[in-house]
C-alpha cells in the first residue's frame, strides 16, 4: 500500500472510563449497575484506537498521568500504536458514564491532571518533533488544568501554517479558540455547535446557517453530527448530508469519536467526499450498536455503508 496511512492523535486529557449499564438511572439513590467497565479513553485515544484497527500507523501523544498509566500503555502495545504522552505527576482522571436501556448516557468528567510549564514545553518540542514527519493530526477533547483554549489553538495555528491538516474536535472555550485557528476539519456535534454560537437550532436550516458561520471563520470541513438524523458535511464543493439507517442503540459512547476517526481514515486514503461521509456514518452507526470503542468487523461496516443515503444539501 503506497498510500501514506500516518497520522498523530493528540488527547490532552485523557481519562479512564468507567462506564456501566442499568435500566433507568434513579438520581438520588441506589442504582445497581448490571455490567461494567474501567478502560482507557479519551477522545483522542478513541479515535487513535480506531484508526490502529483501520491499519494506520497511529502516534499518540498529550499528558498521561503516572500513577495509573498501565492500562493505556497495554493498549498501546496492543495495537503497535506509538506512544509519544508526556507524562505528568499524579493520575489520570476516571470518568463515569452511566448507560440507560433507552441508549441515553450521563457523563460524569472529571478535571484531570494539572500541567505544569516543563510538561507544556516538552509536549510542544514532541508535537513540532511529529510534524516533521507527519501530515494529519487529530487533536481532540477537554483541556486539562494548565493548558489553556490559547495554548491549544496556538498548536492548530503552527501546524495548519507548517501545511498540516487538524482534525478538531472538542467544545466549550477550547472548541472557541481553535475554530479561529484554521483547523482543516472541526466536528461539533448540533448541541456543542448551539452553544459555542450562543444560539438555538431548531432544525437543520439554523444548524446549517450556524455551520456557514465556522466555515468563514476560517474552518475548510465544518461536519456536525446529528445522532441519528445522520451527518452534515460543509466544504468550499458544497453540503452533503448523510442519513444512517435505524440502529439498534445499545450505547451513544465513542460515536462521535468513530466517526471522526472514519474522517480521518477517509483523507489518509485520499477518498471522495462522498465515500468518506458514507464510510464515516457507517463506522459510526455501527458504533452505537455495541459496548466500547473499536471496529469488530469491517465486513459489518461495508455491508451498512451500502444503505447509507447521501444527498446533496
Amino acid at each position: 500500500m503506497s498510500k501514506n496511512l500516518k497520522v498523530v492523535t493528540v488527547t490532552l486529557n485523557p481519562a479512564l472510563d468507567l462506564t456501566g449499564s442499568l435500566e433507568a438511572l434513579q438520581t438520588g439513590s441506589v442504582n445497581l449497575i448490571e455490567t461494567g467497565s474501567l478502560h482507557p479513553a479519551g477522545k483522542g485515544i478513541n479515535v487513535a484506537k480506531v484508526l490502529a484497527e483501520l491499519g494506520a500507523k497511529v502516534t499518540v501523544t498529550g499528558f498521561l498521568g503516572t500513577n495509573n498509566q498501565a492500562s493505556f500503555v497495554e493498549l498501546f502495545e496492543s495495537l503497535k500504536i506509538n506512544d509519544q504522552f508526556i507524562r505528568v505527576q499524579g493520575d489520570t482522571r476516571i470518568n463515569v458514564k452511566i448507560v440507560e436501556k433507552s441508549g441515553q448516557v450521563s457523563d460524569l468528567n472529571f478535571p484531570g491532571v494539572i500541567v505544569g510549564e516543563s510538561e507544556l514545553a516538552e509536549f510542544e518540542r514532541t508535537l513540532f518533533k511529529l510534524s516533521k514527519t507527519h501530515d494529519v493530526f487529530v487533536i481532540a477533547g477537554s483541556l486539562p488544568q494548565g493548558v489553556t483554549p490559547e495554548h491549544c489553538a496556538g498548536w492548530i495555528e503552527t501546524l495548519n501554517k507548517a501545511g498540516k491538516k487538524v482534525f478538531f474536535d472538542s467544545s466549550n472555550k477550547a472548541l472557541a479558540a481553535g475554530v479561529n485557528a484554521h483547523p482543516y476539519l472541526v466536528k461539533p456535534n448540533d448541541e456543542e455547535l448551539s452553544a459555542l454560537l450562543n444560539l438555538p437550532l431548531k432544525n437543520t436550516d439554523e444548524i446549517k446557517n450556524a455551520a456557514q458561520q465556522l466555515q468563514q471563520q476560517g474552518c475548510h470541513n465544518v461536519v456536525i453530527s446529528m445522532g441519528e438524523n445522520g451527518v452534515l458535511w460543509l466544504n468550499q464543493a458544497g453540503w452533503l448530508k448523510s442519513t444512517p439507517p435505524k440502529m439498534e442503540v445499545v450505547s451513544t459512547v465513542g460515536a462521535g469519536d468513530t466517526l471522526v476517526a472514519g474522517l480521518c481514515w477517509s483523507e489518509l486514503n485520499q477518498w471522495d467526499k462522498s465515500q468518506s461521509l458514507s464510510f464515516a456514518t457507517a463506522l459510526s452507526a455501527l458504533a452505537v450498536s455495541q459496548v466500547g470503542v473499536g471496529v469488530e468487523d469491517i465486513d459489518q461496516v461495508e455491508a451498512l455503508q451500502k444503505n447509507i443515503k447521501i444527498t446533496q444539501e
